[in-house]
C-alpha cells in the first residue's frame, strides 16, 4: 500500500527506515508538545523571560523562521513574476520550506501569547497604531496563500492525482499560481519590513533606534532586503542536506548555480546597505543620543563585538563573495559552506534585534542583564523543527516535489 502512493519513477527507502525515522522525531515532538502544553496549562511563569526580557528566545526564532522562509515568496516572485523558469524546478520544495516556516512561526505566537483562544482578539480588537497588528495580518493571510500554493502538491499525489476533480483542481490551480505569488510578495514585504521597523522605533532602545525615510526606519527595509537574500540560501541549503541525507540528486545544477547566484548579489548589496546602516548608527545616531558604539558590547559570551564581525563579515561578505563567483557554486563544499553561513548570518542578526536590544542598558543605574531560557522555551522552540522534519519527510516520500529526480536517478 505505502509503495503505490509513492511518486511514480523514484525510489524511497523502506517503510520501516522510514516509520523509525518518524518515531525519533515524533519524540523529539512530543518532548515540546509536552512543553507547550505546560506553559499553556500553568503560564508563562514556566519561562525565565522578566521585566527586562518581555520578547525573548521565541521572538528570536520566531523571526529567525520567518527570515529563512523568505525563500519561498521571493523564489516564487523570481519564477512567476519575473519569469525564471529554471526555478520551477525547486519552487515547489521553497513553497514547502516556507509553508512550515510560516506555520512555525503562528505556532510559536500561539505558544507566547500565553492564551491563544484569545488569538482572535488581534483581529476583532486591532490596535491600528501598531505596526505589529500589521504584521499579524500579513503573516496570516501570507500563510493562507502558502497553503494555497501548497495544496496543489498535495493533490498531485499519485492516488490522489487520479480522482479526476483532484487532478483537475490541482491543474487549474498551478494556471493561476502567478496571482499567489505576486499577493505573497506584496504581503511579506511589509510584514518583513515591519517586523524590522518594530525594534527601530524604540527611542528608548538606542541599539535598535534608527533613523529613516518619511516614517520608515532603514531597517524596515534592511528586514526585507535580508529575507529575500537569505531565504533562498536556506533552500539551498535544505535541498543539499536533502541529497546528502537521501544520496540522491534532486536539482540539476544549473538551477542551483541560478538562484546562489541571484542570492548573492542579493546578499552583496545587502551586506553593503547593511555596513552602511551600521557605520551611520555608530557614528551619528547612537552618539547624539549619549553613546559610543562599544557601549552596545559586553565582555560576556552573548553580547560581545564578535557578534558584529560574524554577522558582517563572516556570515555577509565571505558566503557573498562565495556565490558571486563561479568557481565557488560550482564547487559543491564551498556552495554549501556559503548557505550555512548565510543562515547563520540571518539567525544573528534577528538576535541581536531581540535579545541584545533588551540587555543593553540604557540607564545610569543599569547593568548587563543576562537571560538563559528555560527548558520549556528551549523545548518548544526545538518543537517546530521536529515539526518541520516530519512534514519534509512524509512531503518527500509521498508528494512530487522535484522534477528533476527522475531524471538525475535513472
Amino acid at each position: 500500500m505505502d509503495s503505490a502512493l509513492i511518486p511514480e519513477g523514484v525510489k524511497r527507502c523502506s517503510f520501516g527506515k522510514f516509520a523509525l525515522g518518524i518515531i525519533l522525531v515524533g519524540g523529539v515532538l512530543l518532548w515540546g508538545v509536552y512543553a507547550m502544553l505546560l506553559i499553556w496549562l500553568k503560564g508563562l511563569n514556566q519561562t525565565n523571560m522578566n521585566d527586562f526580557y518581555g520578547f525573548a528566545l521565541w521572538i528570536w526564532a520566531d523571526l529567525g523562521v520567518i527570515a529563512l522562509g523568505g525563500g519561498a515568496f521571493f523564489i516564487g516572485l523570481l519564477r512567476y513574476i519575473i519569469g525564471k523558469d529554471e526555478l520551477k524546478n525547486i519552487i515547489n520544495y521553497a513553497v514547502l520550506i516556507g509553508f512550515i516556516c510560516y506555520s512555525s512561526a503562528l505556532l510559536i505566537l500561539a505558544i507566547d501569547v500565553g492564551q491563544p483562544l484569545r488569538s482572535w482578539f488581534i483581529f476583532w480588537h486591532a490596535n491600528i497604531h501598531s505596526m505589529l497588528t500589521e504584521v499579524a495580518f500579513c503573516l496570516s493571510c501570507y500563510f493562507a496563500v502558502l497553503t494555497i500554493e501548497y495544496i496543489p502538491l498535495i493533490l498531485e499525489n499519485r492516488q490522489l492525482n487520479k480522482v479526476p476533480f483532484f487532478h483537475n483542481l490541482a491543474h487549474n490551480m498551478h494556471e493561476v499560481m502567478a496571482i499567489f505569488a505576486a499577493t505573497g510578495a506584496f504581503l511579506s514585504f511589509f510584514h518583513q519590513g515591519s517586523l524590522g521597523g518594530t525594534p527601530a522605533v524604540l527611542y528608548g532602545r538606542p541599539f535598535a533606534f534608527r533613523e529613516g525615510v518619511f516614517i520608515w526606519p532603514w531597517t524596515f527595509f534592511l528586514f526585507t532586503w535580508s529575507a529575500a537574500a537569505y531565504g533562498p540560501c536556506f533552500t539551498l541549503f535544505v535541498t543539499r542536506l536533502t541529497e546528502k541525507i537521501t544520496k540522491k540528486k534532486l536539482v540539476k545544477q544549473n538551477v542551483i548555480d541560478l538562484l546562489a547566484k541571484i542570492s548573492g548579489w542579493t546578499m552583496g548589496t545587502y551586506i553593503i546597505a547593511k555596513i552602511i546602516d551600521t557605520w551611520y548608527w555608530a557614528t551619528v545616531t547612537a552618539p547624539a543620543m549619549g553613546f559610543n558604539l562599544i557601549d552596545f558590547y559586553s565582555n560576556n559570551p552573548f553580547y560581545g563585538v564578535w557578534i558584529l564581525v560574524a554577522e558582517i563579515v563572516i556570515c555577509g561578505i565571505v558566503p557573498a563573495l562565495i556565490l558571486l563567483t563561479p568557481k565557488g557554486r560550482s564547487n559543491s563544499t564551498l556552495l554549501f559552506t556559503a548557505v550555512s553561513l548565510a543562515c547563520i548570518g540571518v539567525l544573528l542578526n534577528r538576535w541581536v534585534m531581540v535579545l541584545q536590544v533588551m540587555a543593553v542598558p540604557v540607564m545610569t543605574f543599569e547593568n548587563w542583564v543576562m537571560y538563559i531560557p528555560s527548558w520549556q522555551e528551549v523545548a518548544t522552540t526545538i518543537l517546530p523543527v521536529a515539526y518541520g522534519v516530519i512534514l519534509v519527510m512524509i512531503s518527500f516520500r509521498y508528494l512530487p516535489i522535484f522534477p528533476q529526480e527522475r531524471e538525475l536517478n535513472s
